[in-house]
């Protein structure tokens, strides 16, 4: 039987041992971390095309709504809902009888005062009255031609036209209403052609030119896309979001009214620049990181981006061609510590 006084070093040499055996294969002798496993991406120049998706809203190439210039009861009403009518057609009249009471009365009185000017300028030409009264004839006689030209404006106005031809909307009155000049009776759209309107960042205005041909996606079900001349845009830039409005025109009439699209406007050339995943960015309150691998070590870097694509950033300082720069495990990696490079991947790799 073995002495009780063995047993306390027997105990202490097997936990010794087992403690050894616990201990990780990779583990640093100092007791450190383990060195992260991550995907690197070798830095190197590549083209970039710029293109920019903006989204746009369809409006008509003329759009109006049919009001009547005076107060009054509908007397005509011509209407086709849904229908095509050509410019000059008459919409709608009113009531005018009034005022044709007043006209005839007026040209009543013109005869008259014609016919007295008449015998007056004979008399004046023998000084059989004196020029005053001759004058004044004169200017009876033009008095009521104005007012035969103001009552025959308000005749006019009783009278709604179409300004351009076009589909007219749903009718808002029926015939013998009393409208006014704030009463709708109608809409009128030119829908021959159609105008997108979008907006772009500020900073890609240099792609923006009167002439330009874009890209627009008119059916996202069918991916249906069809192309738009720009024409025009505003002259300012949004103070609040910084955007400036493009117009464009669509020679495809498939699309309703105040649709939603989808615009791509293409820089139409290639520039070369430094692509990295857009997940390998850190942002931060103030700069944006990356983790290189430098001499085996996480190096954070600040960087500068510009132009983005789908999944990609570009980097326009802070990163160098060469450079390791780390994609997968970038949450794990810390300042100085060691990394383990599993695999060197490509954009294309990582994409998928």
């Amino acid at each position: 039987m073995k002495p009780l006084y063995f047993l306390p070093l027997a105990l202490l040499l097997m936990t010794a041992c087992k403690s050894k055996k616990e201990q990780p294969a990779n583990a640093k002798k100092d007791g450190g971390q383990q060195a992260v496993v991550v995907d690197v991406l070798i830095a190197a120049a590549q083209p970039i095309t710029t293109s920019i998706e903006a989204n746009g809203t369809v409006v008509a190439n003329e759009s109006v709504e049919l009001h009547p210039e005076v107060s009054g009861r509908i007397t005509y009403l011509n209407i086709p809902e849904g229908g095509t009518i050509k410019a000059g057609t008459v919409i709608a009249k009113l009531n005018d009888a009034d005022l044709q009471a007043q006209l005839n009365k007026s040209k009543v009185a013109l005869d008259l005062a014609e016919k007295t000017e008449t015998r007056l300028k004979k008399l004046v030409s023998i000084q059989g009255i004196n020029q005053a009264d001759y004058d004044l004839a004169v200017n009876t006689v033009n008095g009521y031609r104005a007012d035969i030209a103001y009552t025959q404006s308000l005749i006019d106005k009783t009278v709604l036209r179409a300004p351009f031809t076009g589909v007219v909307g749903l009718r808002q009155v029926s015939l013998g209403a009393f409208v006014s000049p704030t009463t709708v009776l109608a809409t009128l759209q030119q829908l021959d052609k159609v105008k997108i309107d979008f907006t772009v960042p500020e900073e890609y205005s240099e792609l923006i030119q009167k002439g330009k041909t874009v890209d627009v996606q008119i059916d996202a079900n069918k991916q249906t896309t069809a192309k738009a001349v720009i024409i025009a845009t505003e002259p300012t830039v949004n103070l609040t979001t910084r955007n400036l409005k493009v117009r464009a025109v669509l020679q495809d009439n498939r699309v309703n009214l105040g649709a939603y699209v989808k615009v791509t406007v293409q820089s139409g050339k290639d520039a070369k620049g430094v692509l990295v995943p857009t997940n390998a960015i850190i942002p931060d309150d103030k700069n944006k990181q990356l983790v290189l691998v430098k001499g085996g070590k996480a190096s954070f870097v600040n960087v500068e981006t510009g132009k983005r694509q789908a999944g990609n950033v570009e980097v326009t300082k802070g990163v160098n061609e060469g450079d390791t720069v780390v994609v997968t495990g970038v949450l794990f990696a810390k300042p100085k510590a060691a990394l383990k490079v599993r695999s060197v991947k490509t954009l294309d790799q990582l994409a998928n």
